[in-house]
């Protein structure tokens, strides 16, 4: 059985998307039909995985009417650390990196606020939404067509802001006596970012 791509120490893909779903949207149940949707793996194949992990406690499964609903153990003490994992191996950064490379007049992308927060290691809830800031002259359609693409792969409200090249490396080296100037990007610049890293993009 082929492994997962983006994390080889899962036993295969599906399990690994199965776990991402779980675990990045801990407050949510699903019904096993649609995370077969959502997954892109058949009913069968979900339900083989949601057996074996209901059995070994990483998620919890209910009778509701006819459905099977899941969601993520979270009581279990590797929660937190395995939601860590699937966070960086399956949540924004991967999934933003796919959609917006290859995107003409992308000179660099950002994810800013409580995202680039915790890739940088600060403890916290995972965040509702995902801030990206697109430096270039990419066409506003065109961002907002990948946002949405990404959105439906992670569940989440993803808010892209675009700034040209000059704007963004004015604000290069500011510190907190320069908000005044450009507030918005000057407080991005003083905050955690995460680059997103982009292929094959036109300028």
């Amino acid at each position: 059985m082929k492994g997962s791509q983006l994390l080889p120490l899962f036993r295969s893909q599906t399990q690994a998307d199965l776990l991402a779903l779980l675990f990045l949207n801990p407050e949510k149940e699903f019904s096993m039909t649609d995370v077969s949707k959502l997954i892109g793996v058949s009913l069968p194949g979900v339900h083989h995985e949601v057996v074996r992990l209901v059995k070994a406690g990483y998620i919890n499964d209910r009778r509701q009417g006819n459905s099977r609903m899941i969601s993520a153990q979270k009581d279990s003490l590797i929660a937190q650390p395995l939601a860590d994992l699937l966070t960086v191996t399956h949540g924004p950064l991967p999934v933003l990196a796919e959609e917006l490379s290859g995107i003409r007049g992308i000179e660099s992308a950002y994810i800013f606020g409580s995202w680039a927060s915790r890739y940088s290691g600060a403890a916290g809830p995972i965040p509702k939404d995902i801030d990206v800031l697109v430096v270039g002259t990419t066409d506003l359609d065109d961002l907002d067509v990948a946002a949405q693409r990404a959105q439906k792969k992670l569940l989440r409200e993803v808010n892209v802001r675009r700034v040209t090249s000059k704007d963004w490396m004015a604000t290069l080296g500011a510190n907190e006596s320069d908000v005044a100037s450009n507030a918005f990007l000057t407080t991005v610049r003083l905050n955690p970012i995460v680059e997103i890293p982009l292929s094959k993009n036109l300028l």
